[in-house]
C-alpha cells in the first residue's frame, strides 16, 4: 500500500477524466476555457459557463464532470454530491464519479459511504489505482476511529494504544505531502489540520487520436526486437478487445494474472465477457506507447482512448507483462499511472 504523508484525507483526490462525448473542436475548446478558470480560480465564471454548455448539451459527462468540481470548489457539497450521483446513475460504467463522491462524503466525516463508493469505483475499473489507493486512506480513517472507541470502553488495554499511534504518525500534521501525479482537487482533511492546497483540475478534451508512437529502441539490437514484441502484444490485445474477440482478449493476459479487487479469476473474466460483448461498437486506440523491457519482464505505459457509442474516456494506462514461451503476456493492469 502506497503510504501518503499528508493529513488525513489531503490525500484523496478528485480525478478530473477526460469524458466526452464528441470530438468536435469547438465543444473542446469549452472545457478548455472552463478548466482555464478553474486553474485561476474564478470559479463564478467557470459556472457560468459550464451552465451555458449544459443548456444546449445536458448529457455531456464530461462537462457536468467539471459542473460538479466547481460546485465542490465553492462549497456546495450538496450539491456537488447530486452530481456526481446522477453521474454515477447515468454512466455507472465510469468508476471516477464514484471516487469523486468518496473524496466528498470523506470530508464529511461519512467514511462508510466513502468507503461504499470507493468500492463501487474499483469493482467498475479493478485496475484504478486512485480508488485502491484512497480506499486504503478511508480503512485507515475507520481504524483510527475503532481504536479511538475501544479505548473509550477500555483504557487500559496496551494493544490499542501503539496501533492508534502508527495510524497518527503516518498521516500526522507534521508530515510532509506528495503532489500527486496526476490533476487532482483535493478535499478539505477530514481531522483539524493545515488547510489543504487549493483544488487543482484538468480536464483533456478527447481529441482525434493521433498515430502510435512506436517504443524506443533499447541501445542492442536484441533488446529493440523485444520492445517491439511486447508493443505488438499490446497492440494485439487492444485490437482483440475492440473486435470483441474474447478468446485473443481473455488470452492476453497471463495465468499469473490477478484481478484488482476481491474478484476471482473467473468473475473477472465473466464481467469483462459482459461488459464488451453487449456493446454494440467499441474502438480501442492506444498512443504514445513506451516499453521498458528487464529481461523475461516488461512495462508497457500508454494513453488510451476508448469509446463505445456516445461514450469516450481516454485515460493513462500502464500493462505489466512477462514472457511465456514466446509470448509476451499481461499480468498487471492499472489506470491513472
Amino acid at each position: 500500500m502506497k503510504l501518503a504523508r499528508t493529513p488525513f484525507f489531503t490525500t484523496l483526490r478528485l480525478m478530473a477524466v477526460a469524458l466526452a462525448c464528441t470530438t468536435s473542436i469547438a465543444y473542446a475548446d469549452d472545457y478548455g476555457d472552463v478548466n482555464q478558470l478553474l486553474h485561476a480560480g474564478k470559479l463564478g465564471e467557470a459556472m457560468v459557463k459550464a451552465e451555458s454548455y449544459l443548456a444546449t448539451k445536458p448529457a455531456d459527462p464530461q462537462m457536468r464532470f467539471l459542473k460538479g468540481v466547481i460546485q465542490r470548489n465553492l462549497g456546495k457539497q450538496a450539491e456537488a454530491i447530486a452530481t456526481f450521483t446522477k453521474l454515477t446513475e447515468d454512466y455507472p460504467e465510469l468508476p471516477e464519479p464514484y471516487n469523486n463522491l468518496a473524496v466528498l462524503y470523506a470530508g464529511q466525516n461519512q467514511f462508510d459511504k466513502a468507503r461504499a463508493a470507493l468500492e463501487m469505483a474499483i469493482r467498475t475499473n479493478p485496475s484504478y489505482a486512485t480508488a485502491h489507493e484512497n480506499l486504503g486512506d478511508v480503512y485507515a480513517r475507520l481504524a483510527s476511529q475503532a481504536y479511538n472507541k475501544a479505548l473509550q470502553l477500555d483504557g487500559a488495554n496496551p494493544a490499542v494504544p501503539p496501533k492508534l499511534a502508527l495510524i497518527r504518525e503516518l498521516f500526522g500534521p507534521n508530515n510532509k505531502g506528495q503532489h500527486p501525479t496526476t490533476a487532482a482537487a483535493v478535499a478539505k482533511p477530514a481531522t483539524p489540520a493545515p488547510t489543504a492546497p487549493a483544488a487543482v483540475v484538468s480536464a483533456t478534451p478527447l481529441a482525434t487520436p493521433a498515430p502510435v508512437a512506436t517504443a524506443k529502441p533499447a541501445a542492442s539490437d536484441s533488446s529493440a526486437k523485444e520492445a517491439k514484441e511486447v508493443e505488438d502484444a499490446v497492440q494485439a490485445w487492444a485490437r482483440a478487445w475492440a473486435a470483441k474477440d474474447m478468446t485473443a482478449y481473455l488470452g492476453a493476459y497471463g495465468r499469473e494474472f490477478d484481478p484488482a479487487g476481491k474478484q476471482s479469476r473467473n468473475a473477472w473474466e465473466a464481467e469483462r465477457r459482459n461488459r464488451i460483448v453487449g456493446k454494440n461498437t467499441i474502438s480501442v486506440k492506444l498512443d504514445n506507447v513506451s516499453v521498458t523491457v528487464n529481461d523475461s519482464q516488461a512495462v508497457a505505459k500508454f494513453r488510451q482512448d476508448y469509446r463505445s457509442g456516445t461514450l469516450a474516456v481516454s485515460s493513462r494506462k500502464t500493462l505489466d507483462l512477462v514472457k511465456t514461451g514466446n509470448r509476451w503476456l499481461i499480468v498487471k493492469e492499472s489506470t491513472g499511472n
